[in-house]
């Protein structure tokens, strides 16, 4: 059975397809809390649980309160440069040959309605599917890769394109990690429920104009080949989160950086939209 898990008002909710929430600790008679990661790492008991929606009373709808992360505090978080041909292009950069990793910290993790506080002149956005992990793995085969992972969600890797370049070799981690950096949401899927979990539609729009518009299927490294490739180097363990790459339209290409007041909506197919505010 398919799930929708959120953070809402800092609980775990599951989700309907109407939008309606049901708290996790309620629904479960107190087998699952509260805690979003101690129910990342229980994905049968989301299954299960989501079964069972029809026949319960939904605590409220997901409109009613406020979105946090639905992944509020993984373990690892890796994420991958220069993963669509298109931003390897307009970046003017040579395609990787083996993925290109790089951490994000968890202080930038925050969610999907937060704000965005800007903190340099240089401040871009990229839209990117963000993987998460939900059983422990490790030398995982691309081809079992997709049995390791909880579900998906939207992510904005918000960039300090000053400080990430202000080095050689760049600050891919810090550029990428001040406060706020993180946005994710605005639920988390499991992977059946996507159109197709290789060729998901990822679109950002920054003050109603469209920016980027791409396809998980142009990943040059896809989902399954990450999780090989990460998992070869390091145990991965629930709610690990993987950022997979953004497509071309990001601002260095074009010279469009953040401002003050600039709202960035993110949208990925079978996922939903975040809406991040610039401050």
């Amino acid at each position: 059975m398919s799930f929708r898990l959120a953070n809402l008002d800092s609980r775990a909710v599951l989700v309907d397809a109407t939008g309606y929430a049901y708290d996790l600790e309620t629904i479960s008679d107190g087998r699952l809390g509260p805690d979003l990661m101690a129910a990342i790492a229980d994905i049968d008991a989301l299954h299960d649980l989501d079964a069972t929606l029809g026949d319960r009373d939904p605590t409220g709808r997901l409109d009613d309160g406020v979105l946090g992360p639905p992944v509020p505090r993984p373990p690892k978080i890796f994420a991958i440069g220069l993963n669509y041909a298109s931003h390897v292009a307009e970046s003017q950069m040579e395609p990787p040959k083996v993925p290109l990793v790089f951490t994000k910290f968890i202080n930038c993790i925050t969610g999907p309605t937060a704000d965005v506080e800007l903190r340099g002149e240089a401040v871009d956005y990229e839209a990117e599917l963000v993987v998460v992990i939900g059983r422990d793995g490790r030398d995982i085969p691309a081809a079992e890769a997709w049995d390791y992972v909880a579900g998906v969600t939207a992510g904005q890797d918000i960039s300090d394109r000053a400080l990430q370049f202000a080095a050689s070799p760049p600050h891919f981690d810090l550029g990428k990690s001040r406060d706020s950096y993180g946005p994710i949401g605005p639920v988390m899927v499991s992977p059946d429920l996507l159109p197709d979990r290789d060729a998901v539609a990822i679109t950002c729009d920054v003050n109603d104009e469209r920016r980027q518009d791409g396809s998980s299927a142009d990943l040059i490294f896809d989902v399954s080949a990450l999780i090989e490739y990460i998992s070869a180097h390091a145990t991965l363990e629930p709610g690990d989160i993987i950022w997979t790459g953004t497509p071309d339209g990001v601002g260095a290409a074009s010279g469009k950086f953040l401002v003050t007041g600039d709202v960035i909506t993110t949208t990925i197919e079978g996922i939903g939209t975040m809406r991040n505010v610039c401050r």
